[in-house]
């Protein structure tokens, strides 16, 4: 599979797309596309994911829960790629962000909480780093908000070669065009990285439901190229390779045992946003005729 086959399947995976909800409004009837996007990435050491790492995390989502805090945040893990959490917190615009590090600087029982659970949470992690993202509503076919049903996000990264931004719009211009009139029901999500990383960089957010929405990808990929035609499909080869200097595609899948959901969310599925602490494990027989007296 080719660069564009990809940049184009990772655009076809989005035709049940929805994007990320404004922080404060993440209730169902409620919803928006979010204006800033902040992702935080833990890279954990080997051997540090699972039980272990959902443990530490939980010191977070319980001081924020104490706290009654208002802005919501989504945890998951990684799929694919080097073994790592994801945190995706979003806000309205970068005055609400700000006002928000502001109310916790100020909220010193929430701040120490936070110190604490850093502390512990540190232990487990490789590395850290974080991205401000802005959305591209010009780049996005039909986004939608609802992230409440969804198990998955793919991630779809693209960095743009200095000096080949029109190059780059008039790509994407093409694209969404072309599932405007051979997919209606496609959606997606652009958002452009602002501060914490390089320039020229894009996300394509895809959210679904489960994975087998990825076997169909290959069919929406073939009612693309039958809209472009052969001359459309050779004009995006070469805008492709004019201005994208790489990609990479990865995949995560939501924990709910990492994430600050509302309650709405929690109502609507508890089984899957509040799922029950895990049983400690039975002790086996001869260690149990070990134990009496």
């Amino acid at each position: 599979m080719n660069k564009l086959s990809r940049f184009l399947l990772g655009l076809s995976l989005a035709a049940t797309c929805v994007c990320m909800t404004a922080a404060q409004e993440m209730s169902p009837g409620s919803m928006s596309v979010p204006k800033v996007l902040q992702i935080t990435r833990e890279f954990t050491k080997p051997g540090k994911v699972g039980m272990v790492h959902e443990k530490a995390e939980s010191a977070f989502v319980q001081a924020m829960a104490r706290a009654k805090w208002p802005t919501r945040y989504l945890g998951m893990t990684s799929l694919s790629g080097k073994q790592r959490a994801l945190f995706l917190t979003m806000y309205p615009s970068f005055e609400a962000w700000e006002k928000d590090l502001a109310a916790i600087a100020k909220n010193t029982a929430l701040s120490a909480a936070l110190d604490r659970a850093g502390m512990a949470d540190g232990e487990l992690l490789d590395s850290m780093d974080q991205g401000v993202f802005v959305f591209r509503d010009e780049m996005s076919l039909r986004p939608k908000a609802d992230l409440a049903p969804m198990r998955y996000l793919e991630i779809s990264a693209f960095h743009v070669r200095p000096g080949h931004g029109r190059e780059w719009r008039e790509l994407v211009k093409m694209v969404k065009a072309a599932y405007e009139k051979a997919l209606p029901e496609a959606h997606w999500g652009v958002f452009e990285q602002m501060y914490g990383g390089d320039g020229g960089t894009y996300l394509v957010l895809t959210a679904r439901k489960t994975l087998a929405e990825v076997d169909r990808a290959s069919q929406n990929h073939e009612q693309f190229a039958v809209a472009m035609g052969e001359d459309g499909m050779k004009k995006l080869d070469e805008l492709f390779a004019a201005s994208v200097e790489s990609s990479q595609h990865q995949v995560f899948a939501f924990n709910p045992r990492m994430s600050y959901v509302a309650d709405e969310w929690i109502k609507a599925d508890p089984d899957f946003w509040k799922p029950k602490a895990a049983a400690p494990a039975a002790k086996p027989a001869a260690e149990d005729k070990k134990a009496k007296p």
